[in-house]
């Protein structure tokens, strides 16, 4: 064993003896029923960057059947809800453990779902993993450890490359999908890219269109919440994927001409990104919306471009083309309702600040910013400052200064209105009972004693009513 080989396994062994040491019981429980268990892939290369986590990866000669008997006895309790594929998952304590039949997998050229054949070695199992870094194991259920690196992911992670243990095009054929791993571990452990990586990707991305959209997206999140979004999406971008995945993005690279300058969008947008993830302990940590419209709050741009004679460039109602096609692209991708609602609703704000000039905020305009937030109010203050990516510096104080006054009055016209529960003065059972009238007509009165509310703050029960006689006065002449 050569000495990088050697200081990982040490690594290794050291990281998993000390965050989980129920491993061994576990390996002991396999080694008396007479299988093997390693554990492997990600969990091993997490183990050499000494940041295991308490969700592990292991495989065995056992079969599913008998992985489960095993389980049974060890853990608190098991799921096998992957059984067909020889998976088989277990809870101790807080150690979360899926135990894996060795096995190949063969899929058929249009196919989304492998077959699946159980091996007898682990040799074939590590060659059928994606990425060297993945293909290492680590054998508990001998007298040592034994550290197993058939393909030198070792030293790949000590050189911090990414390749691939046979061809890439290969892997790739059978899984798609991983392509889109290549940009994610690019991303999450910021390493290289082998180029045949590269080419296997750019003659291939066209095959992601058989995977399913729900994998698709939950790749897509991984790079969106690793530490640098910016080298998964730039190397989606390049290689095609993007195209096929989130066309929207690499159309923000929008031609720029001498006469007819703007800002590149693209560059822009992911500038944005990382200057919300800079602010996101606001948040309380990492935060997929506001990751999600820091990327997509200018895609409204490239429908919207207009060039104006004699030099410049108009986006004219961007944010509100922006809002439709985010809500039409994160549905295709099958992201949830809330999320949808939340992203597309802070594009459609997010230049709301910016159409109050100089910061002469009344407080009628403040409460309805705070009214049309909502829930994601501090989302809006994230990404309004986000979004100010100018190298002026003295332009990029006024609007930080600006916005600071902004938050400022927003904090104290909460804290005298109670603002994030603001209702009329009068609730829908009274505005009934006052005018004696059921129906929709209710909720158009019910929004014209919120929208004073807004404007003019507490009324006071006595005041909404007259006002509320005054405008029912009025809607019956108009309907006369």
């Amino acid at each position: 064993m050569n000495t990088p080989t050697k200081a990982a396994a040490d690594i290794a062994i050291s990281t998993l003896s000390a965050r989980a040491p129920h491993t061994q019981s576990l390996a002991e429980a396999f080694a008396k029923a007479g299988f093997r268990l390693a554990l492997v892939g990600g969990p091993v290369r997490d183990a050499i960057l000494g940041k295991l986590s308490t969700d592990l990866d292991f495989t065995t000669n056992a079969r599913p059947e008998d992985t489960k008997k095993i389980l049974n006895i060890w853990a608190d309790s098991i799921w096998d809800t992957g059984i067909q594929f020889g998976t088989v998952a277990g809870k101790k304590d807080d150690i979360t453990v899926e135990v894996t039949t060795y096995r190949s997998e063969k899929y058929d050229v249009n196919s989304r779902k492998p077959e699946v054949n159980f091996g007898d070695d682990i040799a074939g199992d590590l060659a059928r993993r994606d990425f060297t870094v993945n293909a290492m194991a680590l054998e508990l259920t001998t007298k040592e450890p034994v550290f197993i690196d058939p393909f030198n992911g070792a030293m790949d992670l000590a050189k911090k490359v990414l390749r691939t243990p046979r061809k890439a095009e290969e892997l790739f054929t059978d899984d798609p999908l991983r392509m889109m791993r290549a940009a994610r571990f690019a991303s999450q452990l910021k390493f290289d890219v082998d180029p045949t990586i590269i080419t296997a990707i750019e003659n291939m991305a066209d095959r992601i269109s058989i995977v399913s959209a729900e994998r698709v997206r939950d790749e897509f999140i991984k790079i969106l919440m690793s530490d640098n979004p910016r080298i998964g999406i730039t190397m989606m971008v390049d290689t095609g994927l993007a195209d096929l995945v989130i066309p929207e993005i690499p159309k923000l690279r929008l031609e720029v001409d001498e006469h007819h300058h703007h800002k590149d969008v693209y560059e822009h947008s992911l500038t944005v990104l990382e200057q919300a993830m800079a602010d996101e302990e606001r948040l309380g940590g990492p935060n997929l919306i506001i990751r999600l419209t820091a990327l997509l709050h200018d895609i409204g741009k490239p429908k919207t471009r207009e060039l104006i004679p004699g030099g410049g460039v108009s986006f004219h109602h961007h944010e509100v083309v922006g809002a439709r096609l985010t809500k039409e692209r994160l549905r295709k991708m099958r992201f949830d309702k809330e999320i949808i609602e939340a992203v597309s609703e802070l594009v459609f704000l997010h230049l709301r600040f910016h159409g109050y000039g100089s910061g002469e905020w009344t407080d009628s305009a403040v409460r309805r910013y705070i009214r049309d937030a909502g829930a994601y109010l501090i989302h809006l203050h994230v990404l309004t400052r986000a979004d100010c990516t100018t190298r002026n510096k003295q332009k990029a104080e006024i609007l930080a200064h600006t916005y600071d006054q902004l938050e400022i009055r927003i904090a104290e016209l909460m804290a005298a209105e109670e603002l994030s529960k603001i209702r009329p003065d009068l609730d829908g059972n009274q505005i009934m009972e006052i005018l004696g009238i059921k129906g929709r007509t209710v909720g158009i009165a019910y929004q014209h004693l919120l929208d004073l509310r807004m404007e003019h703050g507490p009324l006071g029960e006595e005041r909404a009513k007259a006002e509320l006689l005054n405008w029912w006065r009025e809607h019956q002449r108009g309907n006369s």
